[in-house]
Order: C-alpha cells, then structure tokens, then sequence
C-alpha cells in the first residue's frame, strides 16, 4: 500500500541499509560517483549531456534500476512544440514496469499523467502532481520495487523530440515488506461516451489495494453545464451499484455549483480554475491549443480536473471498478449527454495486476 508519510513534513527515515540514487543524462546508471562525467566545452564534468533525443518512433529506457527499493521523484522537461504535425504531451507514452514484469504497470502519455490534458500544458500545483510554470513536470508519488524498476519513453511524434530533460530520483534498500503495493496508473479515453452509460475510469482490478488518485480531462462536446456526472467505486464484488458514489463531477474535485464564483441571475458568473493539494480544477480551455492556424480558433470548452484520495484512500480487498457518469443540466433538469472523456486512474495494488486494455493508438488519443 502507499507510504502515506511520504506526503508529510516528517523527518527523513535512517533505517540501515539506505542509499540515495539519482539517474539524469548525465548519469544513466545512476552508479554512485558516476555522475557528470561527460565532456563539455567547458572541459571534464562541465554539463556536457544534460538531456537526451528521444527518436521518432522509438521507445528509450530511462531507468532500469536493481532493487529492493523506490522511486522517489519523477521530473521532466521539454518543448512541446505543438504544430500541425501533433501534440507532444500526448505523442510520448511514459510506461513503468515493476520486478521483471512484461506488461507495464504505468502506461499513460506523459502530458496526462501530470494532469496536462489535452496536449496543452497546465500550471498544477497538487500535492504528489506539480507543473512548474514553462513546464517543469513533477511526480512524487511513491514507487516502491523488489527486484527491479524500468522506466520508458516511447516517441510517437512524427518528428524527433530534441532537449528531453529528467530526473529520477530513487532509494536503494536491503528489503521491501512483502506488503508493500505497487503503483500503477491508466490512461483511457472514449471519444464520444454514450449517452446513458457511464464512462470507465477503471475496472478488471482484481486483488488488494488503494485507489490514490483521478485526473480528468472533459471536452464538452454539447451545450450546457456538463458536470453533474456521480463518480463511483464499485468495491469488493459490488454490481449494478457501488459502495461509494459522489455528488456531482466538480464536487468530486474539491468545487461546487460549476466552479462558478457567484449564483446569480442578475450577472453573468465567472468560471474560476484553482489548485490545492489533493484536488483542483487547473485547465480550462476555451482557444485551440494546437496553434496550427495564426489565429487560435474557438473550441469546445475543455476541463481538466484532479482529485488525490492520499489521506482517504480507496481501499479494495478483491476487486475495484470506478465510472463516472455523464450528466448534464439545463434550468432545473439534467439530462444525459455524450462528451469527450479521457482520464488516468491511479492506485497500488499487489502484484500480478491484470492486463490494461490495448492502448489507443496515436491518432486515437490525438485532441479533436
């Protein structure tokens, strides 16, 4: 399960057998005293390979790291570049596999997985999620392993993605609690949900462990506030309905009444965006990103949303399942609608994990 004292201001651990690792460009293998020792210009150990090319069409390793131990911290960096030939953040596919695993544990693109929807990036300012204004992207959610820890980029760009900065961040140990769960994340997406039929967050998890964590991505594909939608956990064999269900799409965020900043007849209401450190509403999107004309022109409005259950996490003992429904409202009804939902589950389980369904194509995930 996840060491939530992670996330606390507490003094570090000094358990015996504890060592600090890190792996950049400038050290592949994280090897201790390995670091910075390419050439530059400027001489010996002078930053002489700070990032990396990552190939069109290509999946690049970053991290193959021996264990027992945890990642610690995840951070990226790189242009986006986001022009007629697609959206970079959700070209590169970052996946983790745990302990020699064959089918990965994390597999999401890298944009959505620091909550940047969209191919469009975001200002996040969570607790375990953080972009940094020009792009800085860091994860902190814990990642503990047994045997073995890998981490890739799979580029499918059209183009080579220059200046692809990282930083991963890691602990190695003399042993692991049998216990201890592994991360996961899941990217999916249904473009247009079906009127009438929940969307799937997640589901086929099977075995022990706690549900940590939700980002959304809604383009509103039809008029009309969009988000009455109940977020729901089916536990533990539940069936046609769930042990936990919500109030509404924004309330499941931290918002309520659509985020607007006043209810009222008289004037026009604002929309207002937030972050805060286990949920938030940080992108709104009313402009075409894309910049493929000189004029941005108008798009459905798109809304990314997070929600962190770090101090309430979800506990499953045998099975979880999580939809979310898609209802709207006009005046004092609400009716059932079809959108654009794309989203990442995250959670740690016991392995072995199910297999993901396939992941979507690149033009299956492309923004339209």
């Amino acid at each position: 399960m996840p060491d939530l004292t992670s996330f606390g201001f507490l003094p570090p651990r000094l358990q015996p057998g504890l060592r600090s690792r890190s792996i950049t460009a400038e050290n592949p293998t994280g090897g201790k005293g390995a670091g910075g020792r390419t050439a530059s210009m400027l001489g010996p150990g002078r930053k002489g390979r700070p990032c990396l090319t990552l190939p069109a069409g290509q999946t690049t390793t970053l991290a193959d790291i021996d264990g027992p131990g945890r990642i610690t911290h995840l951070w990226f960096t790189f242009p986006d570049h986001t022009d007629a030939v697609g959206f970079v953040l959700r070209d590169i596919v970052l996946r983790a596999y745990w302990d020699g695993e064959t089918e990965p544990s994390v597999e999401v693109p890298i944009g959505d997985f620091f909550c940047c929807g969209f191919g469009a990036r975001a200002l996040v300012t969570s607790l375990p999620i953080l972009v940094a204004p020009t792009g800085g992207m860091n994860c902190y959610f814990p990642m503990p392993f047994g045997t073995n820890a890998r981490l890739t980029v799979t580029n499918e760009h059209p183009v080579d993605v220059d200046g692809f900065f990282f930083q991963i961040d890691y602990e190695l140990s003399d042993h692991i609690d049998e216990q201890t769960g592994r991360f996961h994340a899941q990217w999916r997406r249904q473009n247009p949900t079906t009127a009438g039929r929940d969307y799937t967050i997640l589901d086929n998890v099977t075995g022990r462990g706690a549900y940590v964590g939700t980002y959304l991505a809604i383009t509103a594909l039809q008029r009309h506030w969009w988000g009455e939608g109940e977020v729901k956990f089916y536990l533990d064999g539940d069936e046609e309905y769930p042990t936990i269900c919500g109030t509404g799409t924004e309330d499941y965020a931290g918002g309520a009444w659509a985020f607007q900043d006043r209810l009222s007849a008289d004037h026009e209401p604002q929309v207002l965006t937030f972050n805060a450190p286990f949920c938030g509403y940080p992108q709104r999107l009313t402009n075409d990103p894309s910049r493929q004309s000189v004029y941005a022109t108008a798009m459905a409005p798109s809304h990314g949303l997070y929600r962190w259950h770090l101090p309430d996490p979800i506990h499953f003992t045998t099975d979880l399942r999580v939809t979310l429904q898609q209802i709207g409202q006009v005046g004092p009804g609400i009716f059932e609608r079809s959108d654009d939902v794309s989203s990442v589950a995250y959670w740690y389980q016991h392995e072995p994990h199910t297999p993901f369904p396939a992941f979507p194509s690149r033009d299956d995930r492309t923004p339209r």
